[in-house]
This record gives structure tokens, C-alpha cells and sequence, in this order.
């Protein structure tokens, strides 16, 4: 395994490493004999419920030397967007449109709304069924979460030539929970009554295992191929192997503050974050480290050293499939894009939930780190994941291809969102993004291309971007923020000058506030967006009239 990089030699190496590659004759135009016209293959690699500053090459402490290389040798965004949960964020990855568009405005549950169907619908195509007849080989392992009841709404029947995950979600590492079931194409494989899983079975190494087969497939072939890799980790439970956790114990007996001011730190040395948005104020609902007893120390410690944990062995996954790469003689020409579905997650309550049927962090155990601990993974930002505050929607974004990305090491500043990878999927693949599909019209694409981004260029490619959730509800335009908390009252923000949200400027600047209002209202009306209070009103009567 590659040694493991310390923050300051990352550091070093982004300033001088990045501009040694960045002169002539250093950056390869061609891979082992393969033309530069060749259509890259494309990787996309997506975390579950992982903060902002949570990997190295962001801030953290969490080694993640893997990633931090391809960030080294590609280019992070510091201004990239989720829809700050999972199905949502899912849905607008799949198909480059909102996920109100796509009938995933919420979750999985079914409304019997255009908005609200819980599945992906068939006025949207998926990226799969968008880069087939432009040749490529697509497939996807771990969490689909975007249609699971009927199998006509799993990923084989949405374009993927292959499929080893969850159709239903995540929840387990280390065997199928009820109600989840471990699939290859179509065939369930794998059940909570189905006996023993393969010895030495975990989650994250299994959804990399499958997915290097299928590349294996893809190159053997000759073909191009757009691999998925959705990774349910580091979403709770906490279950990790104790390898990996032993290397974190008592790292984070320094407690939340501390982690919280040390991130801070590294995140404005490295250009992420200016030295003038202040860092957030604990969560009130979080005691100070200081404030705990012992017990409790030594508990919320070992939380966050399996999440850590589990981060790790994401990271050391990529490097394996990094190695593959290499191996197979693809690594030139292959994108990799890595990110996260939403912020890091509060559920649990400040010390997070404990369901335990046996030793924190194994196979039988169900805990979460709970606020205190995502308070920090969202470092400098405030709330979480659900919600529409920078602390739930922001991502970190490493782009790296080393036959397309001529800036090494370089920040990307321009904002941009999960809608994008549709649409920048199919710019960089030569592929049509359809008007129709299967004889029925296809929605509109939303995203734009972020290629120009990936070139150099300081162009903003976005108007405006939008979110909602659960009645949490943005707009951006600009360095414009209007943002709201459901029940609560609009928000207004300049991210140029205050990122971390902590100056509402919606008294200052009323006309603004207006205008970015009425921005909102129009695109919740064009893309079935619900109140999230009439949604409610919805399923209360729906549930009494099937009593």
C-alpha cells in the first residue's frame, strides 16, 4: 500500500508538484498507445452521508491518501452541490434533472404525485440509457435507492449492463438487514435469511470487487464504459472492521471542538474556504467536549473512530481500483469523479442512537455518531443533512483524468451541481442526450456541462440552482443565497462574503430577497414541487381513506 501522505506534504505537493505537471511534456495526452480521440470511460464514486472537511485533501484528519493523490493530480471543487439527501441526490445524478422532475422529490414512498412517486419515472432517462448508443459498457454496484419494489425499476432495466448492490438502500455492512437484499443483474443472491455471507464479506470491498469484474468486462471488450460506484458508507449503522478502527481509537478523544477549529485551519491554508467566513458556532444542541465525563468521551470516541474507519477503507478501495486501472492500461483515459450524497448526518440526536445487540462498530450492532460529531464533518458549515444550509447541500468534488485535466492540484471555484454529471457525462462521451425515449417524451435536460470547469475556464455555467427537501428550500444565483428552513422564514446570503451563512443580509437587501423569491416560486411550479406542508396534508388523507 502506497505510504500515506501527512496534510503539510499535501500541501507542499499542490504547490509544487501541481505546477511541475502543469508544465509542457509533463501532462500525457495519450495512455499505452491509445489516441486522444478515444471517448474516456468515466467513474463515478459516491459517498453516503460524508461531510464536507471529512476527507484529508478537504480538511480532515480521516487518512484518505488515495483520494488525496487524485486530488493532487486533478482538481477539487470547492463550490459543488448535492440536494442534501440520498434518493434526491441519486435521482438528479442518474438523469441530470431535479429530482421533483424525476418523481423522487422526497423518498421511496409512493404518493401518487407526478413529484412523488418514489421511483424513477419514464419521462427521464438515466445516464446509462443515454451513453448506450454512444457505445459504452455501463454498470453500477452498491446502493441504488432510486426504485426498488419492482424490479422493471432496478438498473438493469434502466440501462445498466450490469448490477451488483442494494436496490432498497444501504443499512448493513457486513450481512443484508431485513427488508434488503444483496443483487447481481437481476437475481437476489443474498437476504437476510438467505444463511452466511462469503467469509471476509464486507460491504464497501464488495461493491469495488464487482465493479473491477465488470471493467475487467468492459476493457476485455473494447468498449468504453460509465462505472457507478455507490457506496453506502459512511452512513450508520457504524460497522466497520477492527483493522481499520484500531488506527482511529483515541484519535478523537480531542473531542469536537477541537477537530472542528483544526479543520477549520487546514481548510482555509488549502484555498477552500476564505480566512474571513468565521467557522460556525458549535451546535447549540451539542455539549462542549470539555463538558462530558469520561464514560462518555471514551464512547463518542469510539463513534467517530468507526466512522472514520469506514471512510478509510472507501479510500482504500479506491486505490485498489485505482491499481486496476493501471493494470488494465485505462488509467489515462479514465475520469474519476468523487463526491457525496448529502452533509453529514444529526440523526440520533447530539450523541447519536445506540440499538445495540452486541459490541459497538460489529455486525450485530446499529449506532449512529450522531449531531455533535456531523457538526464537525460539515466543518465550517452549519446544519446538516436534510436540510438546504451549505452544512447539508455543499460536497467536496475530486476530479481527476490525466488525458483531460491539464491543471494539476488546482482549486475549481465556480459553482456547480449533481445535475451537471448527466450533462457533462454526455459532453465528454460525444453521446445525444435524448428527446425521446422508448417512443415517450424525455424531460428537458437541467444540468449543464461542467467540461469548460475541467479546461480552465472561470465562466459560471449556471444561472441559478434550486433545491427543496422536506420543505427546506433554496435558490442561488450568483453569490446570492436565499435559503429557508421548513416553517421558518427566508434567508438571505452573500457566499462571496459569508459562505458559512452566519450574516442575513434578507432585511439589508428586500428587493433581492424578492426577486430570488419569485425565482424559487417559478421553478418549484415548472419542476412538481409540493409545499412541503400540503404534501403532509397528502398522505394524512391518503392513509384515512385506505383505513
Amino acid at each position: 500500500m502506497p505510504t500515506k501522505t501527512s496534510r503539510r506534504q499535501f500541501l507542499r505537493n499542490l504547490g509544487l508538484g501541481a505546477a511541475a505537471l502543469a508544465m509542457p511534456g509533463c501532462s500525457r495526452a495519450m495512455s499505452r498507445g491509445r489516441t486522444t480521440t478515444r471517448k474516456p470511460n468515466i467513474i463515478v464514486i459516491m459517498c453516503d452521508d460524508m461531510g464536507f472537511s471529512d476527507i484529508g485533501c478537504y480538511g480532515g484528519e480521516i487518512e484518505t491518501p488515495h483520494i488525496d493523490r487524485l486530488a493532487q493530480n486533478g482538481l477539487r471543487f470547492t463550490q459543488f452541490y448535492n440536494t442534501g439527501r440520498c434518493c434526491p441526490t441519486r435521482a438528479s445524478l442518474l438523469t441530470g434533472l431535479y429530482a421533483h422532475q424525476t418523481g423522487i422529490g422526497h423518498m421511496s414512498a409512493d404518493d401518487a404525485l407526478p413529484g412523488y412517486q418514489g421511483y424513477l419515472n419514464d419521462r427521464c432517462v438515466t445516464i446509462a440509457e443515454a451513453l448506450k448508443p454512444a457505445g459504452y459498457r455501463t454498470f453500477v454496484t452498491g446502493k441504488w435507492h432510486v426504485g426498488a419494489k419492482d424490479r422493471n425499476w432496478w438498473p438493469v432495466q434502466r440501462g445498466f449492463d450490469r448490477f451488483y448492490g442494494v436496490p432498497q438502500g444501504g443499512g448493513f455492512y457486513f450481512k443484508p438487514k431485513e427488508g434488503r437484499s444483496v443483487v447481481l443483474d437481476n437475481d437476489e443472491i443474498h437476504t437476510a435469511q438467505s444463511g452466511p455471507m462469503p467469509p471476509g464479506w464486507y460491504a464497501t470491498d464488495a461493491w469495488s470487487d464487482h465493479g473491477i469484474e465488470f471493467i475487467e468486462e468492459a476493457v476485455q471488450r473494447d468498449e468504453p464504459f460509465f462505472f457507478y460506484l455507490a457506496h453506502n458508507a459512511p452512513h450508520w449503522p457504524l460497522q466497520a472492521l477492527e483493522s481499520d478502527i484500531a488506527r482511529y481509537r483515541g484519535k478523537y478523544m480531542k473531542g469536537w471542538d477541537a477537530i472542528r477549529a483544526e479543520r477549520h485551519a487546514r481548510l482555509i491554508e488549502m484555498g477552500i474556504v476564505e480566512k474571513d467566513w468565521p467557522l460556525t458556532p458549535r451546535d447549540a444542541k451539542a455539549k462542549a467536549w470539555d463538558e462530558l465525563d469520561q464514560v462518555t468521551r471514551k464512547k463518542m470516541d469510539e463513534k467517530m473512530a468507526i466512522y472514520a474507519a469506514q471512510v478509510d477503507r472507501v479510500d482504500q478501495n479506491v486505490g485498489r481500483l485505482v491499481k486496476k486501472l493501471k493494470q488494465l492500461g485505462v488509467f489515462e483515459d479514465t475520469l474519476i469523479l468523487f463526491l457525496a450524497d448529502n452533509g453529514g448526518c444529526a440523526e440520533g440526536g447530539p450523541q447519536g442512537f445506540d440499538r445495540e445487540k452486541g459490541r459497538i462498530g460489529t455486525a450485530e450492532s446499529y449506532s449512529s455518531y450522531g449531531l455533535a460529531w456531523a457538526n464537525a464533518s460539515n466543518t465550517p458549515f452549519r446544519r446538516y443533512k436534510h436540510w438546504v444550509h451549505e452544512g447539508g447541500v455543499a460536497t467536496p468534488l475530486v476530479a481527476h483524468w490525466p488525458r483531460g485535466i491539464r491543471r494539476r492540484g488546482k482549486l475549481v471555484h465556480q459553482p456547480a451541481h449533481v445535475v451537471d454529471i448527466m450533462a457533462t457525462c454526455c459532453d465528454l462521451a460525444g453521446a445525444e442526450y435524448p428527446r425521446t425515449y422508448k417512443g415517450r417524451a424525455v424531460t428537458p435536460l437541467e444540468g449543464k456541462s461542467f467540461r469548460p470547469l475541467l479546461e480552465g475556464s472561470e465562466e459560471s455555467i449556471h444561472d441559478a440552482l434550486f433545491w427543496e427537501h422536506e420543505g427546506n428550500r433554496a435558490v442561488r444565483q450568483g453569490k446570492w443565497k436565499l435559503v429557508s428552513k421548513h416553517a421558518g422564514r427566508w434567508e438571505l446570503y452573500d457566499l462571496e462574503a459569508d459562505r458559512t451563512e452566519l450574516n442575513d443580509l434578507s432585511v439589508t437587501f428586500p428587493e433581492k430577497a424578492e426577486a430570488l423569491k419569485n425565482l424559487y416560486r417559478d421553478w418549484a411550479n415548472r419542476c412538481n414541487v409540493m409545499p412541503w406542508s400540503q404534501l403532509q396534508k397528502h398522505r394524512r388523507q391518503r392513509k384515512n381513506q385506505k383505513k
